[in-house]
């Protein structure tokens, strides 16, 4: 289908400040040179605000003015700079992947055989030479290595062709033109020396320079592709469809497109649920690892939140829909992830404009070796056959992987440490880190305050609370359900802003709120907050019967005393901020051995505080959770907040953690010192092996087979160096914390 014949207005989404949104999927991109080209090209067009290309989906995030620019004048720009694009399908993307994959591996296995074939032959002629071969016998070798070459050459080298064709076309160049002319040069001089019988022809280094560049490219591929594998498994969790309930009664199969917030939907035993909402009828146990990490099932009942992606058990639940087609829980992780990959560091850059400067610079310094070595008075043949080995081992492929490879490394382990990056640079800012801050309520404690006193566990009066309590949305309400489990609310319960809730239990008066709404005695609620200090109570009140009072307190995370011991001993100085109040702050830095804190802090002092660590050098992670915590989030040097933050905190964050554990902010900290160090070994590799291989390349040392197998060496060397941090980060974290938490 052409540009002419698609309405790309209907591939067109709403995005924020008033701008429209567009993916694409883009052919052609063969490097980090390729991405910058086309976002600096977009970056010109009017009204155009934002342009991201991900390298390892090769999928293009434009946000534009609708009034300024149209789709259509996009898609004239990419092809003006030689790239085919087309709506991002992440079904369609994949497939068309999957045959990428396969022609590179048929080019792949056609390089190879013929390679083995002509390196036959040519080591036929090398020991001939040095013996005492015919000119007629080693003529017919090479005529014979010539019809194996041609076909093969046309073949296998048709990717890199085609994309240094599009580039020259449109007045660029990009890493597959050197790599074209020098294949060409190669198979042209061997023909030329074949005519005129000389003893050496280069037919093996032309083919065998396409099988080590296919090589590389098809790692790169498979790279890519476990990356995409995993984007594919995170959106085979997101519905199609889901049963909305009319305002009869009926169930009917809906697209989630025509969900709306509001609606109410029917999640049978078995099923994924299909958005984000609140129980409103029905019981039952739901798989929540995707948002907690843990495999256990969990209750689940009336009034308690449910998220899209999330797997249900055995029991039918009514849900009342707040999001379902976009701004679910699985659209924010998706989010993450797609900010993560195609965002750029400054070792990102760095290399971009390393790539950028390649071309020209590789394409001049081979005209100069062939220059000066005709100029010294060696024939135009074998200066040429130097230029073209200097061509060759220049490839920036090491270059163009050395950080791209590491991030995608990075962020899967990062992801399996249950840690989501919400900005290109989180992983070097995280790897300065010097200072750790933490937020109290929600972040060293659990998100849900959990009950104290377990002897009431067993009271009748306390459950018919519980139960009372369902009708509420207040958290110390949730957390008493929860406590007691109870999944059936009392009817007609009445809530009393700021007091509690009310209602009539065989034919008494049943409250559950604040001690002076249930009347509790004043002497009883100051014994039970000296037995439990720092603790919030709820009362429960049946008819005359005594009240029960409730001690809620936000519980630790089960693992953040061991985590705060093991940064403690890794190095990094430990500060809690908190605005609670003094004696649960002071109470939870004693448990967890952090001698400096602060409590009834406001936004604006947690921000002064954090500026005046900045002032004394440190480089600090602020943890925080809560819409307090958003300007400290973004006024910190790098900032984590857990899952369970408002949505505000989560954009203030550079990176989300995963589950109720804090085990991850330890392993972002020690994962990212790991992967900053080999984006720089990368790095410095890849000069390294310019600086050494060029001059010796233009000295003459080097044949174009050495070339093309040094230069597919340095590619694999990076890819392997970047591979290393799956096994040497689970290391260093066993090192730093032996226990295992």
């Amino acid at each position: 289908m052409s540009v002419h014949q698609r309405d790309w207005e209907a591939f067109m989404t709403p995005a924020a400040g008033g701008l429209v949104h567009m993916d694409l999927a883009v052919d052609g991109i063969t490097c980090a040179a390729c991405m910058g080209e086309i976002e600096r090209g977009l970056s010109r067009m009017p009204g155009l605000h934002h342009a991201r290309v991900n390298l390892t989906s090769h999928r293009l995030s434009v946000d534009w003015e609708q009034e300024k620019t149209s789709p259509e004048e996009i898609l004239s720009v990419l092809s003006r700079l030689g790239y085919k694009a087309h709506p991002f399908d992440p079904a369609h993307h994949g497939q068309r992947q999957d045959e990428a994959g396969q022609r590179l591996l048929r080019a792949l296995a056609v390089s190879g055989f013929a390679g083995m074939n002509i390196m036959l032959l040519s080591v036929s002629v090398w020991s001939g030479n040095a013996t005492d071969i015919t000119p007629e016998t080693r003529d017919f070798f090479h005529w014979l290595s010539a019809l194996i070459a041609l076909p093969t050459v046309a073949y296998a080298g048709q990717t890199f062709f085609r994309n240094a064709w599009s580039a020259v076309k449109a007045g660029r160049l990009n890493m597959d033109v050197p790599i074209a002319i020098g294949v060409l040069l190669a198979i042209g001089l061997s023909l030329v020396q074949t005519a005129q019988h000389q003893e050496h022809a280069y037919y093996e280094s032309a083919v065998m320079l396409l099988f080590f560049l296919l090589v590389g490219r098809y790692l790169d591929h498979n790279m890519r592709g476990r990356t995409r594998s995993f984007a594919e498994n995170m959106t085979a969790l997101r519905a199609e469809v889901a049963g909305r309930i009319g305002a009869d009664g009926t169930v009917r199969e809906t697209p989630l497109s025509r969900i709306q917030s509001g609606d109410r939907v029917l999640v049978v035993a078995g099923e994924r649920i299909p958005v984000d909402g609140t129980v409103e009828q029905g019981s039952s146990e739901l798989d929540q690892s995707l948002i907690t990490g843990e495999t256990m099932l969990v209750p689940i009942g009336a009034g308690q939140p449910v998220y899209a992606g999330t797997l249900n058990g055995a029991g039918a639940l009514t849900v009342l829909v707040t999001a379902a087609a976009s701004g679910t829980f699985l659209d924010d992780v998706n989010r993450l992830l797609e900010t993560a990959s195609q965002a750029r560091s400054a070792y990102v850059q760095i290399a971009d404009r390393a790539a950028q400067a390649y071309a020209p610079l590789v394409h001049g310094a081979a005209a100069l070796t062939f220059i000066g070595w005709w100029l010294a008075g060696l024939d135009w043949q074998p200066s040429l056959v130097i230029s073209i080995s200097v061509l060759i081992i220049t490839c920036p492929c090491a270059l163009g992987l050395a950080v791209p490879a590491v991030q995608v490394v990075a962020s899967g382990q990062l992801f399996r440490a249950g840690v989501l990056l919400n900005s290109g640079d989180a992983i070097e800012r995280l790897a300065e880190v010097d200072t750790v801050v933490f937020d109290k309520t929600g972040t060293l404690t659990k998100a849900e305050p959990v009950l104290l006193d377990e002897t009431l566990l067993d009271d009748e009066v306390a459950h018919l609370g519980a139960r009372l309590a369902l009708s509420s949305k207040h958290p110390l309400a949730q957390a008493a359900t929860g406590a007691f489990g109870e999944l059936e609310p009392i009817e007609a319960a009445e809530e009393l802003p700021g007091r509690g809730l009310q209602a009539s239990w065989q034919d008494m008066a049943l409250r559950i709120g604040s001690p002076e709404f249930c009347e509790a005695d004043p002497v009883q609620v100051a014994r039970c907050l000296r037995s439990h200090p720092g603790a919030s109570l709820l009362a429960v009140r049946l008819g005359d019967r005594p009240v029960r009072l409730l001690p809620l307190h936000q519980a630790l995370r089960s693992d953040a005393a061991e985590v705060l011991k093991c940064l403690s001993g890794a190095g990094y100085r430990l500060q809690i901020l908190s605005g609670d109040r003094m004696e649960a702050v002071e109470d939870i830095a004693a448990r967890v051995s952090v001698p400096s804190w602060q409590a009834q802090l406001t936004p604006a002092d947690k921000i002064a505080h954090l500026e005046e660590l900045k002032a004394q050098g440190a480089k600090v992670l602020m943890v925080g959770d809560g819409l307090n915590d958003a300007p400290a989030l973004a006024a910190a040097h790098v900032s984590l907040s857990p899952v369970t933050a408002v949505h505000l905190s989560q954009a203030a964050a550079d990176a989300v953690f995963l589950g109720e554990n804090l085990r991850p902010v330890l392993e972002a900290l020690v994962l990212s010192r790991r992967a900053r160090a080999a984006m720089e070994q990368n790095l410095w590799i890849s000069v390294g092996y310019n600086a050494i291989a060029v001059p010796v390349a233009m000295a003459g040392f080097v044949t174009p087979l050495m070339a093309a197998l040094a230069m597919s060496a340095s590619s694999l060397v990076v890819t392997a160096n970047a591979l290393r941090l799956r096994f040497s980060a689970g290391r260093k974290l066993k090192r730093i914390a032996p226990e295992g938490i």
